[in-house]
């Protein structure tokens, strides 16, 4: 791959690539010393136009891991305040020897439109509405290494609950976690469902009570106030009367149940119980493994096919650690 703008047409062995080469990455996490010289020499720029805390810290500290030279660019502190376009400080940062932006922006369609004007590779860390791949990774990733490791997802039971409407996570690990041969059921209020919620190709419910016996994995997404312009819903505390999960409905999962969240968590709306006392929460192993994954997905479009094994590069050089 040379960019990563979406998971759409990510093939089967595409996935399966990817997850093996998180699990050397995973292996190199555990190390003493983190980090191998994959890809010393190469540059990596995080360009976010968004806040974030989990994805921006990910990536910089997966790059880091790789041993590649990192360079942080705050659009808030930038000529951008000067009147200077997007496509230009694109290019001045291209000139200082980038190999890939990863880029988050509120505008969909952004990152697709920077491949127009670098050479670069262009990650897609969340654009608006529209995708967040990554994330989307590192969550079939997640539930995989749960599940044992499995090759597929074939028969497991993913129910998103909260604001379908706005959430690039769930249109992202939805689309990944049916090609891996999940099902995928949504559980929102009529209001936080897009305007076609057919066009997602799964199980469309209004009622969590009414499937919580009935699920592998419980996804929650929080109620994205900063996007939301209308009135969607009466109020969080209604909201959260009728989608969150509290401590009567965790009561009711079954022991083996998948708890995530892609955060941040906004506790007593989406979740009203401590998730580190629910056994089966994995919210903490998706901020780790997202590691993980990101140091996969930089090897993979930076390291190039005639590089050695992520193998080799991993487990027997010396700097990794040993």
């Amino acid at each position: 791959m040379k960019h990563l703008l979406s998971v759409d047409g990510l093939t089967g062995e595409d996935y399966e690539r990817l997850f093996v080469l998180a699990d050397h990455m995973a292996e190199v996490n555990t190390r003493a010393n983190p980090k191998v010289p994959a890809l010393r020499g190469r540059t990596v720029c995080s360009a976010f136009f968004e806040d974030s805390t989990r994805t921006r810290l990910s990536f910089e500290t997966a790059a880091k891991r790789l041993s590649a030279d990192t360079l942080s660019f705050a659009a808030g502190s930038s000529s951008l305040n000067k009147g200077e376009s997007l496509r230009d400080t694109l290019e001045t940062l291209s000139a200082m020897g980038v190999d890939a932006f990863v880029v988050r922006h509120r505008s969909s369609g952004v990152p697709e439109q920077l491949v127009r004007w670098t050479d670069a590779s262009i990650i897609n860390a969340g654009d608006g509405w529209h995708a967040h791949p990554t994330q989307a990774l590192l969550d079939a990733y997640t539930v995989r290494t749960r599940l044992g490791g499995t090759e597929h997802l074939r028969g497991v039971r993913v129910a998103f609950v909260g604001d379908i409407k706005h959430s690039r996570v769930a249109r992202s690990s939805i689309t990944a976690l049916k090609a891996l041969g999940a099902d995928v059921v949504v559980v929102a209020p009529t209001t936080l469902l897009p305007p076609a919620p057919e066009h997602l190709g799964v199980e469309i419910r209004h009622d969590l009570d009414e499937v919580l016996e009935d699920i592998d994995v419980l996804y929650l997404l929080r109620v994205q106030s900063e996007r939301i312009t209308e009135s969607l819903i009466p109020t969080l505390r209604e909201y959260s009367s009728r989608f969150a999960l509290t401590p009567e409905r965790a009561s009711r999962l079954d022991e083996g149940v998948i708890v995530m969240h892609p955060g941040p968590v906004i506790r007593g709306v989406e979740i009203t119980v401590d998730p580190s006392s629910l056994a089966g929460s994995a919210i903490i192993d998706q901020v780790s493994n997202g590691i993980s994954m990101r140091m996969a997905v930089l090897f993979d479009l930076l390291a190039g096919r005639g590089a050695e094994t992520a193998a080799d590069l991993t487990v027997n050089d010396e700097e990794g650690g040993r």
